[in-house]
């Protein structure tokens, strides 16, 4: 299995075996940003909506009395289940589902008045492929929205970021600047519009829970965090009870961009 392969396997095995703690999730079901998402838009109840990596389903529910149709597309059938299951229980029904892979979308040119893709990107392996594709797929003045979180412009405090997000997680593959989402989407052609930045303030137990992290590998984890140079941890606000990380800060971009 070649290294793009195994990574997407990598996701579909940690996103299968934790699907429920997603839709649960207080900083995916949560947020400024879900705010932002809807107000961003002069919605008209008339738009087809691609949510792409929809994951626990939180853009849909949030776009679902929005718009005409949200299409919800993951890599992962058992968080598919989950979202299903978490929409229809809020009486959305003009949601699909798919399975589909962000960087190899089964649509037609053209197909989507906005697409978006919340809290899913830093585990693309070909995030330019996923860009592409979100450009192909959006109708001409078609809207993209790109959710997620980054990385700091600091290299030091990127590879820190970026280190631990991994270790905590396998199938993590990396958390961009904002300075290259932004290069990157401008490259593909999008005129970027927004920008907006949210500080994320995670709670060490609850975010390793999320991806359910074997005791001794959150204790270790929490060591080198602890050991860290006193200047990252004042960089991510890293605070401590008892000997153990108690939380700590980092963010989300959220970055609006038009097809032309």
């Amino acid at each position: 299995m070649n290294q793009e392969n195994q990574s997407k396997a990598d996701v579909q095995a940690q996103f299968g075996k934790n699907a429920a703690n997603y839709v649960t999730s207080t900083i995916h079901a949560q947020g400024k940003d879900l705010e932002k998402l809807k107000a961003i838009i002069d919605w008209t109840g008339e738009e087809c909506v691609l949510d792409i990596a929809t994951g626990g389903g939180h853009v849909a529910n949030t776009l679902a009395p929005l718009v005409k149709k949200v299409t919800a597309v993951d890599l992962t059938t058992e968080i598919l289940a989950v979202s299903r299951t978490f929409l229809e229980k809020n009486g959305h029904t003009n949601v699909e589902f798919m399975e589909a892979d962000a960087e190899q979308l089964s649509f037609p040119d053209e197909s989507f008045d906005s697409a978006v893709c919340r809290i899913a990107a830093h585990h693309f392996s070909n995030v330019a492929a996923f860009v592409q594709e979100a450009y192909r797929v959006l109708k001409r003045s078609g809207t993209f929205i790109l959710i997620d979180n980054t990385a700091p412009e600091a290299e030091k405090m990127d590879f820190f970021y970026n280190q631990i997000e991994k270790r905590r997680d396998y199938s993590h593959q990396r958390a961009l600047k904002k300075s290259e989402w932004v290069q990157m989407i401008e490259e593909q052609g999008f005129e970027l519009e927004e920008l907006y930045r949210f500080p994320k303030q995670f709670y060490f137990e609850k975010w390793c829970k999320t991806m359910d992290l074997p005791d001794n590998e959150k204790h270790a984890l929490s060591k080198e965090m602890l050991q860290a140079p006193e200047d990252i941890k004042r960089k991510f606000c890293i605070t401590e009870e008892e000997g153990k990380v108690a939380s700590f800060q980092a963010e989300a971009s959220l970055i609006k961009a038009i097809k032309r």
